[in-house]
């Protein structure tokens, strides 16, 4: 069956990147998907997979999505009625959650519990950029990611609710969720498309969902 995958376009996020990422591991993996970067949400209704990219404040990214008519509620849609794999990069990832602190506490979308919080400064610098290795805490994960080094840029976390939620932590000052998973869906705080194979083989996993 060919994947429908879907990069939402909310005016944040490096999307060309991101579509090229899922472009080469789908053809890596030798996968018929059809990777589309969209801003309408009704290409969400027949889409098998969607991709949620993530640059800059939470608000910000909030607020772009808000903007565009129902595009809120059909992500909300996908996610909870039909169930479908859905995936999260940065600060893509960060609105799963219930409520963010960057500046003011401004509410996410509540697909996963807990609150994005920032990193402490007191022996690191912010932002947390650069590469970094993850340390898995749950194998059961299906998009199984390797231990290994991944690309970082970011000032604030996800302090998750539910330990069972985390799949891979990363030590910057603390120990900090770097792959989320519940049910259907799925975030990175790192930046998988700019991570090398290991990045890809989190994609191609993803893709094969």
């Amino acid at each position: 069956m060919k994947k429908k995958i879907t990069i939402v376009d909310y005016g944040s996020g490096n999307l060309l990147s991101a579509q090229q990422s899922f472009i080469k591991a789908s053809n890596l993996s030798n996968i018929d998907a059809e990777i589309q970067i969209s801003n309408d949400p009704t290409k969400l209704d027949n889409s098998t997979h969607v991709v949620l990219p993530g640059q800059g404040a939470f608000k910000t990214c909030m607020e772009g999505i808000k903007k565009i008519p129902g595009m809120q509620d059909r992500l909300c849609e996908f996610v909870k009625i039909k169930q479908r794999p859905f995936f999260g990069i940065c600060v893509g990832m960060q609105l799963f959650a219930d409520n963010s602190e960057e500046n003011g506490n401004h509410q996410g979308f509540g697909w996963i519990g807990g609150t994005i919080k920032k990193l402490p400064s007191l022996e690191t610098k912010l932002p947390h950029m650069g590469w970094n290795n993850i340390k898995v805490v749950n194998a059961n994960s299906p998009i199984k990611p390797e231990e290994n080094d991944y690309y970082f840029v970011h000032s604030y976390f996800f302090d998750c609710a539910n330990r069972e939620n985390v799949v891979a932590e990363t030590k910057y000052g603390i120990n900090f969720p770097s792959i989320v998973n519940k049910e259907n869906v799925y975030g990175c705080q790192f930046h998988p498309e700019k991570s090398s194979a290991q990045g890809l083989n989190i994609i191609k996993n993803f893709i094969n969902l």
